[in-house]
């Protein structure tokens, strides 16, 4: 069973949709603390674009199992 175009085309969109949010949301909430001198915040701060993108990977590798 090969993986058609649709199915790329539907991944990249679930990945960059999902990751965008979680990454947005991590951000957005993270600079929020920082801000308002929480530093804490950093912690959802700096790991917000590599979350985001290991939400595409494990999205692709999902797909990549159903073969």
């Amino acid at each position: 069973m090969a993986i058609t175009r649709e199915e790329i085309l539907v991944l990249g969109l679930k990945a960059g949709t999902i990751g965008s949010l979680v990454g947005g949301l991590m951000l957005g909430i993270g600079l929020g603390l920082v801000v308002n001198n929480v530093h804490a915040g950093w912690v959802l701060v700096l790991p917000a674009a590599p979350v985001a993108g290991l939400l595409g990977y494990w999205l692709a590798r999902r797909l990549v199992r159903k073969i």
